[in-house]
């Protein structure tokens, strides 16, 4: 009987290539996870720090540094960190060589509340702490302003950020107990009456056109109110 050596070859090798495989995986997971590395994604301004994303992991672990790869539940490591209310998303994974990445994108915010309260609203309309690390310039919000019910300034000031000309002017939010809104520009003494957050690109539309005229005629503090919560109106109030 003929031995085909070509068949005992190929199952040698199939073998040894299992055997290589199974050795490296018991290896890769008995390998130990070094100190953690965090990236944060997006703007360069760090509201949480580094120190504060390997505290919350360490909370959740005891310290992760020497963990075995196995053990390591990286949904649990994720929750811990989305669980701080500065972080919108958490990624948490570990390389081959065992080092842990933890990959951060921070909220943005839009508004700084100050009132008997203070915190910023993020860019979804949602409560975000005050960070001691570093403070965002974001127009002001004062007035009568409800941590559960952001909407109305979240509106306004979400358009504020997508307006070039709000963006630059805009320095003040003011929200009366009747929920009118009001703002305050840049250099001007006269203070905005948009009245509530509807028809707010007309409102918008009409204040531009104002701000271009007074520009043009140098009348800047000829008013002292300027209201726009009427239709395809500006009521003007002199000093």
């Amino acid at each position: 009987m003929r031995v085909n050596w070509n068949y005992i070859k190929m199952f040698v090798l199939l073998m040894l290539v299992g055997f290589l495989f199974a050795f490296a995986s018991q290896r890769n997971a008995a390998r130990k996870v070094s100190s953690p590395r965090v990236q944060f994604i997006g703007e360069n301004n760090l509201f949480v720090t580094n120190e504060t994303v390997s505290k919350l992991l360490i909370q959740k672990y005891g310290g992760v540094e020497n963990v075995p790869k196995e053990t390591l539940d990286l949904n649990k490591l994720e929750n811990a960190l989305k669980s701080n209310p500065m972080i919108k998303t958490a990624e948490v994974y570990v390389a081959v060589n065992g080092t842990l990445n933890a990959e951060i994108e921070q909220k943005t915010p839009i508004a700084r509340v100050s009132t008997n309260a203070s915190y910023y609203i993020d860019d979804e309309g949602f409560y975000m702490p005050l960070s001691n690390n570093y403070s965002a310039r974001v127009p002001l919000v004062t007035g009568y302003v409800e941590k559960n019910n952001l909407r109305s300034i979240y509106k306004i000031a979400s358009k504020i950020t997508q307006d070039e000309f709000l963006k630059k002017n805009v320095i003040e939010i003011h929200q009366s107990m009747d929920k009118t809104i009001y703002l305050k520009l840049r250099q001007c003494k006269f203070i905005v009456e948009l009245g509530h957050a509807d028809f707010l690109d007309k409102k918008i539309n009409n204040l531009k056109v104002f701000y271009q005229k007074i520009l043009k005629e140098k009348t800047f503090d000829n008013y002292s109110k300027v209201n726009l919560q009427f239709d395809n109106q500006v009521i003007c109030t002199k000093i």
